[in-house]
C-alpha cells in the first residue's frame, strides 16, 4: 500500500480547525448561543389536533402573542404539536392559546397541555455535562498515559477539545438551538471520538516496535495510511444510520442526529488529521532528536 503524506500538509489543517473555532468564538461574543427552554427557562406547551397541520400554520395561529416561538410536529402521524417559548406564561395566557386552538380545530381541554421550566434545570444539565467530560478526559488520560504513554494521552485529550469546540462553534455559526439533546449528542461524541484517535495510535505504537529509525512524521503517515480504511468504513456506516436518523426521524429525533453527524465527521477528521499531528509535534518538540525516544 503506497504510503499518504497527512503530515505535509499538517498546519493547513490546524489552521482549518483554528479558524472554524475561531469564528464560532466570535459568534458566540457577538450573538451568544441560541439556548433552547432546557437552558434559559420558559413555557411548552403540547397540543393534539386530530390532524396534520404545518409548522408555519400553528405559528400564524398564535403570532399575536409574541412568544417568538419553536415549533415543532409530535406523533408518527404528525397531529401534534409541540410549541416551546421562552417566555413564562401564567395560566391566564395559557388559556388564552388554548381558546385559539379549540376555536380553530375544535379541541378538547385533554389535547392541550403545557409545562412551565426554570433555568435551574438547563444549569444543572450543562454542570453535570461538564463534569463528565472532564471525569471522563482524567481517566482516558490515565488509561491511554498507561497503554501507551502520556504524550499519546495529551494528544487524545486535545482531539478531544477540538471536536467539542467545534461542534460548539458549529452550533454558534448556524444559530441553531442548543439543548438537552445537544449535551446527550456531545457526550455520546466523546466516547466514539475517542475510539478511533486510540486505533490509530495503537497502530502508531506497533510500527514504532518495528522501526525506530523513522521520523516521527513518517510514522504517522504510515500508521494512518493502515488505518485510513477501517477508519472511514466505520464512520461512514455509523454516518449512513444516523443520516437516516436525520432525514426520516421526527424533528425531536433529528434534533440529536443533527450533533452526532457533525460530531462523527468532525471525530473522524481529527482522528486523521488533528490528534496525530499533534502526537508527532509534541513528540518531535520533548525529543531529542527528530526519531521517536522510548521512556
Amino acid at each position: 500500500m503506497k504510503t499518504i503524506n497527512f503530515m505535509k500538509h499538517y498546519k493547513l489543517w490546524f489552521a482549518f480547525s483554528g479558524a472554524v473555532i475561531l469564528i464560532g468564538i466570535i459568534m458566540m461574543l457577538v450573538n451568544g448561543l441560541n439556548l433552547g427552554i432546557d437552558f434559559t427557562g420558559g413555557t411548552m406547551m403540547q397540543v393534539e389536533l386530530t390532524q396534520e397541520v404545518s409548522v408555519q400554520e400553528v405559528k400564524d395561529l398564535i403570532t399575536d402573542f409574541n412568544l417568538d416561538p419553536d415549533v415543532v410536529h409530535s406523533g408518527v402521524a404528525k397531529t401534534g404539536v409541540i410549541i416551546k417559548t421562552k417566555q413564562s406564561l401564567d395560566n391566564a395566557k395559557r388559556t388564552e392559546i388554548f381558546n385559539v386552538f379549540k376555536d380553530k380545530y375544535a379541541i378538547e381541554s385533554k389535547d392541550f397541555s403545557a409545562d412551565q421550566f426554570g433555568p435551574s434545570m438547563g444549569t444543572e444539565i450543562r454542570n453535570r455535562a461538564i463534569i463528565s467530560v472532564l471525569i471522563a478526559s482524567v481517566f482516558m488520560l490515565i488509561y491511554i498515559s498507561i497503554r501507551f504513554e502520556t504524550v499519546f494521552g495529551v494528544a487524545a485529550i486535545i482531539c478531544l477539545l477540538h471536536d467539542v469546540l467545534f461542534l460548539i462553534a458549529v452550533y454558534a455559526i448556524t444559530g441553531r438551538t442548543i439543548n438537552s439533546s445537544f449535551i446527550a449528542a456531545v457526550l455520546t461524541i466523546v466516547g466514539y471520538s475517542i475510539n478511533d484517535t486510540i486505533v490509530v495510535f495503537d497502530r502508531v505504537r506497533e510500527n514504532v516496535k518495528r522501526d525506530r529509525s523513522k521520523d516521527y512524521f513518517s510514522l504517522i503517515n504510515t500508521s494512518v495510511t493502515q488505518t485510513m480504511s477501517r477508519t472511514i468504513n466505520t464512520s461512514l456506516t455509523t454516518l449512513l444510520v444516523i443520516g437516516a436518523l436525520f432525514v426520516f426521524g421526527a424533528t425531536s429525533i433529528q434534533e440529536f442526529a443533527f450533533p452526532l453527524l457533525v460530531g462523527v465527521s468532525v471525530g473522524t477528521y481529527s482522528s486523521i488529521f488533528i490528534a496525530s499531528p499533534v502526537w508527532a509535534v509534541i513528540r518531535r518538540y520533548i525529543g531529542k532528536n527528530s526519531h521517536y525516544a522510548t521512556k
